[in-house]
């Protein structure tokens, strides 16, 4: 468990928060004492990676692209 204090906590909260989804737990303390704990919601850490990647490879499935690779960055210009 990591602890940081107020200050840091403030100026670094986004990197606290990516840190915190990665699975960790930071207590934050004022003035030496413990005064709140950021945790992983529920079921965040139960995620498989290898679950997300299947996933994605079901929702890619049957996708094709229609037309020329110049067609379609000529469509993306317009």
């Amino acid at each position: 468990m990591t602890e940081v204090g107020t200050y840091e906590a403030k100026t670094h909260f986004a990197d606290l928060l990516d840190r915190v989804e990665a699975g960790e737990v930071i207590t934050i303390r004022r003035h030496g004492r413990a005064i709140a704990v950021i945790s992983p919601a529920p079921g965040i850490a139960e995620r498989d990676p290898r679950q997300a990647i299947q996933a994605l490879k079901n929702l890619r499935a049957g996708v094709t692209l229609r037309g020329s690779i110049r067609d379609l960055i000529e469509e993306g210009r317009a």
